[in-house]
């Protein structure tokens, strides 16, 4: 199922089994859509998605009765489909293509196939309708199909290609379409060693940590972010290593396969995880951001950042926490670089109450330039922010910022997710901008007007289907502060409805 969602209990209500049926229609109908607002679309991706689509119906009565097959995972390559080998598992429809026994000897010698498909239909006001901008409304679509190939258990070649586009957008950003490249490519070695294991992967990688408030895999926008490079992981007992240099992938949109990486945009870190009980974590991690000809209102050069960054997350007695904090130090150009960030957030679940309620409380700050007169450079750069901490919207991001928010959860069914928030944010500095994802400063705010940015409210409900259909809504709304209305915005509005289908 997929990731963060349960699969519901069909035989509980034949009702519910007609009402998945009708919205796997509904979703093939979408597919179809998109098809036809893709200009040259070719014969082979039409074959293929109304493959996926019929997949949506035929496979809802499988689930029903299949308990021990893999995960659909948030990152396909940590799926192991080697299970089916075991004849007593329950099948699904073209499972014969998620399972290839490439040895008769060894079961975890393999082949397997896999795609996802998310369809995302956005009503948003884009930076607060500044500059003569309006509302718009569009499809963000994103379809993936990957390849994965095990040896022994031990070796995996992992292919994985992406093909997005956004219908209907007026002014779509660099990370809005791709319409056909290589999201990852990369070669995987695992091996014991010294009482642990030992993973390395070289190649072109998704990387994501913690609840990626830095660092992340970017799920938010339509194109996944990559990066190109080396990891290594090694696991013994409560501890976990991690070594990594990438350069991240910058997308292009002009014909196929044309993203690229350089030396000029390059990551580094290593990373030290400790499990403290068994629902808690302490890491820690120091890094290096290389971004040749940055530029911030203040300052502008290349840019050398060094980052030390610690975090502590876990639960227990009903409470859960996250709580994270970076440092960066460094240079741009002939100026010195000292930036800071930090987020908390504190939840506390009733499971003996009904709806299983969960209220939490997060705290968010991030420095800004105090002086851009002086020779140092104080603005926080969030490096690879996922586009969902705040909210889907991403009105706002982690530079000089300070964010407090109020949840709600309820927990309905288990397979339906409904949470609610508030929230208010100000400027850590009246000196510099307002600052929307990924750190766009928002035009004539930087030195004007007050702190307050402006509060907002978020609904949001996730439901999972099926174990390989999800449907998600939210709506925010941000009440935009006098600076932002200075410069020429205005209370904007983002409206989100989301189907993701796996296989």
């Amino acid at each position: 199922m997929l990731r963060g969602r349960q699969t519901p209990r069909f035989s509980d209500s034949f009702r519910w089994h007609r009402l998945c049926n009708l919205l796997c229609r509904i979703e093939t109908v979408i597919v179809m859509l998109k098809i036809e607002w893709i200009p040259g679309g070719s014969e082979t991706r039409l074959q293929f998605l109304l493959v996926l689509a019929l997949l949506n119906v035929t496979s809802l009565e499988a689930d029903a009765q299949t308990s021990a097959r893999p995960t659909i995972e948030f990152n396909r390559w940590l799926e192991d489909w080697s299970v089916l080998a075991n004849p007593e598992v329950l099948r699904e429809p073209l499972d014969e293509l998620k399972y290839i026994q490439l040895s008769t000897s060894d079961t975890r010698t393999y082949l397997s196939f896999g795609a996802n498909i998310r369809e995302r239909l956005e009503v948003n006001d884009a930076q607060f309708d500044i500059g003569g901008g309006r509302q718009d409304a569009y499809l963000l679509s994103r379809l993936e199909a990957h390849s994965d190939l095990r040896i022994a258990g031990q070796v995996q070649i992992f292919l994985q290609l992406q093909s997005d586009v956004a219908p209907g957008k007026r002014d779509p950003s660099p990370v809005d379409g791709d319409r056909l490249g290589i999201e990852q490519a990369f070669v995987a070695l695992s091996e014991p060693l010294a009482d642990g294991a030992i993973t390395i992967r070289i190649g072109r990688q998704e990387n994501g940590f913690d609840l990626q408030r830095f660092l992340s895999v970017r799920d938010g926008p339509n194109v996944r972010q990559a990066y190109d490079g080396a990891t290594a992981a090694y696991t013994r007992g409560p501890w976990r290593f991690i070594a990594l240099y990438t350069y991240p992938v910058q997308n292009r949109n002009r014909r196929a396969f044309d993203d690229y990486s350089s030396p000029r945009l390059s990551f580094g870190l290593l990373r030290i995880e400790r499990k403290i009980t068994s629902s808690s974590s302490l890491s820690a991690y120091v890094g290096r951001f290389r971004h040749d000809d940055a530029r911030f209102p203040s300052a502008s050069g290349n840019e050398r950042r060094y980052l030390v960054d610690v975090r502590l997350a876990g639960s227990g007695g009903g409470f859960d926490w996250d709580a994270e904090a970076m440092a960066q130090n460094g240079t741009i150009g002939a100026r010195a670089i000292h930036a800071w960030a930090t987020g908390a957030i504190v939840g506390r679940r009733f499971e003996s109450v009904p709806l299983s309620p969960r209220v939490s409380l997060q705290f968010d700050a991030a420095s800004g330039d105090k002086n851009p007169a002086d020779n140092r450079l104080n603005t926080f750069n969030p490096l690879f922010p996922s586009g969902y901490y705040f909210t889907t919207a991403g009105y706002t991001t982690y530079a000089n910022l300070l964010h407090v928010k109020a949840g709600l959860s309820l927990a309905p069914r288990n397979n339906l997710h409904l949470s609610a928030g508030v929230g208010s944010e100000w400027r850590a500095t009246v000196a510099d901008a307002i600052y929307t994802i990924p750190d766009i400063p928002v035009p004539s705010t930087a030195g004007r007007g007050g702190r307050y940015v402006g509060a907002y409210g978020q609904v949001r409900a996730d439901c999972a289907l099926t174990s390989h259909i999800a449907l998600a809504l939210e709506l925010v709304h941000f009440s935009a502060g006098p600076t932002i209305v200075s410069a020429g915005g205005h209370n904007t509005d983002y409206l989100g409805t989301e189907v993701r289908y796996g296989w």
